[in-house]
């Protein structure tokens, strides 16, 4: 599917009421969650345990 088409998709799945605003926020976040789909199939991620460990770092810095 295009880009285009998942957005026209995306719309279409919007109440008829969405404000303009809501629609780009919307398109934005469905940009970033491609994104990170595209860094997590090429392999740009952090593995959780290292989450885990750096998100401990920072909770008692």
């Amino acid at each position: 599917m295009s880009d285009k088409e998942i957005v026209i998709d995306a719309i279409r799945k919007l109440p008829e009421d969405t404000k303009l605003d809501d629609i780009v926020a919307n398109l934005e976040l469905l940009g970033k969650i491609r994104e990170g789909h595209a860094d997590a199939d090429a392999g740009r991620v952090i593995p959780h345990e290292q989450v885990k460990r750096e998100f401990r770092s920072w909770i008692t810095s």
